[in-house]
């Protein structure tokens, strides 16, 4: 599902909600967890699951066309831990009460 696609189903489920409306609250979500994520912060959706930042350490890669290897540097990377509910959902051991599960 892309980011259109979600605008686009919520706009069908609410259908009284102008469609840029949708689309702007989609992106100040998405912008809000972005920001806080820049900064330090966990942020937690309770039952969807968590976004969080981890330091990956510095490793040696290889260069695909060389062989070389080459340094790569430590960076902070995005990371996501589902919530249990989330993955009863996705596995069929939780039951669904229809859209309104989160």
């Amino acid at each position: 599902m892309t980011k259109s696609d979600l605008i686009e189903r919520i706009s069908e489920i609410y259908p009284y909600m102008n469609l840029k409306n949708v689309e702007k609250v989609i992106s100040i979500v998405i912008g809000e967890i972005v920001n806080a994520l820049k900064n330090g912060r966990r942020v937690e959706l309770r039952g969807f699951g968590a976004f969080s930042v981890r330091l990956r350490g510095e490793s040696t890669g290889r260069n695909p066309r060389t062989g070389e290897s080459v340094k790569v540097e430590a960076k902070n990377v995005p990371f996501f831990r589902a919530g249990k509910h989330l993955k009863e959902m996705i596995n069929g051991e939780a039951t669904s009460s229809g859209e309104d599960d989160y």
